[in-house]
């Protein structure tokens, strides 16, 4: 099997699948779309000519559907009578109705070759990962050799030096692609993957063949904050639809997976990391069913912490272990803090003051009682900019406006 393409299944025994589960599938799309030719089907499915003809074939003998007509060459086909009532009895068990999925031991196999730990991380592709921000070298090594592990990472330090920024930045650093399904099939039960808002699917080479029900994408980042709890962690069932969502950590699966704010979730983090132990450990998942049964999938991903927390008031020694990469991000020195305000300068068509941005640091040491957090020339360009664009005139860096943005955004130092 070619590392990045999975050839096209020629017939439904190629599939791994149940016979039925396809026909059944079939079904439901032709009902809920009325009519449709054969290459419409096949491609609602994404399933090849060849099958969707098997497919056709086996509803006709059942009686399911009929042929109202030809376009283009090919069958226009309708649901029967039998095939309308077959059809809403299916669609109350299972309302699913998209690509055919693939099944749980392809989807562990796929997983498995192109595990992320396969990725051989260099140093240029880490540099050019983090080149728009401005990070000392060592960090930037202590970025590269995490993420040459293939494990997991604790991004801490203070609020506002940049981890969110950092831990969105290292999927770059990866520049091959994955296959994910659209969905995958286990015990009878369909659970969706692809995500096309997290998802980022790249376009097949012209000419190139392979099976459609797997995507081709970048490797996957997903993001998890506040809003993350105890239950996001397992597969969603829809009751309505009666199929389920795949939790995050699997729709990250080779790729990375950011809690952020790590500590200010819905779960406490004694209660989150209890719940990954095996799979850091051993990197496997355990998922369970609506009936209780469980499912094993590959834990295949980077997780990265981000957190301005106290390590050792979010675990224990033991589990702390566990996650071997610690990279400590701390505020800027006076170069860094100026090198940020060039760039921002630049991106926002300001002109550089050094003066000016001495002024902020005197203003924010002095005045503020503030440390350089590379955050803070971002947010006073921002504030400079909304001003400017109030009072309908052109942005400058200049004192009074710097001034008048701090006030904005820190308030008054008799506040703090």
């Amino acid at each position: 099997m070619d590392e990045s393409t999975i050839p096209t299944p020629n017939s439904v025994e190629q599939f791994g699948l149940h016979r039925n589960l396809l026909d059944d599938l079939a079904l439901k799309i032709l009902y809920l779309g009325g009519e449709l030719d054969l290459c419409e089907l096949a491609a609602r499915m994404r399933v090849s000519m060849t099958v969707v003809r098997e497919i056709f074939q086996s509803l006709r003998a059942g009686l399911l559907c009929e042929v109202k007509g030809m376009s283009n060459d090919t069958y226009v086909i309708i649901p029967t009578s039998g095939g309308r009532t077959r059809a809403l009895e299916l669609l109350a068990l299972n309302q699913y109705a998209g690509p055919a999925p693939v099944s749980l031991r392809d989807y562990v196999q796929r997983v498995r070759m192109q595990t992320i730990r396969n990725f051989q991380v260099q140093p240029s592709e880490v540099d050019r990962a983090f080149a728009h921000l401005v990070l000392s070298p060592q960090i930037v090594r202590q970025l590269g050799t995490a993420m040459v592990s293939g494990t997991s990472i604790f991004l801490y330090g203070p609020t506002g030096t940049g981890k969110t920024s950092i831990a969105e930045s290292m999927p770059n650093a990866y520049h091959d692609q994955v296959l994910i399904p659209y969905a995958v099939e286990v015990e009878g039960q369909i659970i969706t993957l692809y995500d096309p808002l997290i998802h980022r699917a790249l376009e097949r080479p012209t000419g190139e063949a392979g099976d459609g029900r797997w995507v081709p994408c970048r490797r996957p980042c997903v993001t998890v904050g506040g809003e993350l709890t105890i239950e996001m962690l397992d597969l969603q069932f829809n009751p309505a639809s009666k199929f389920y969502a795949a939790p995050a950590q699997m729709r990250a699966t080779n790729g990375v997976l950011i809690v952020d704010d790590f500590g200010r979730q819905r779960i406490r983090p004694e209660e989150l990391l209890n719940r990954w132990t095996v799979p850091l450990d051993r990197r496997v998942d355990y998922l369970t069913l609506v009936g209780g049964s469980k499912i094993e999938v590959p834990f295949d991903l980077v997780v990265v912490f981000a957190t301005n927390f106290d390590l050792a008031r979010l675990a224990d020694e033991a589990f702390l272990r566990r996650i071997r990469n610690k990279v400590m991000l701390n505020c800027v020195d006076r170069m860094q803090f100026h090198e940020i305000f060039r760039r921002l300068c630049c991106e926002f068509n300001l002109t550089y003051d050094d003066g000016v941005v001495e002024g902020l640091i005197h203003l924010l040491s002095s005045r503020f009682k503030q440390p350089l957090r590379p955050c803070y020339p971002l947010d006073i360009v921002q504030q400079i900019c909304w001003e400017a664009q109030y009072e309908g005139r052109v942005p400058k860096l200049e004192g009074e406006a710097i001034a008048r943005a701090c006030d904005n955004y820190f308030g008054p130092p008799s506040a703090g």
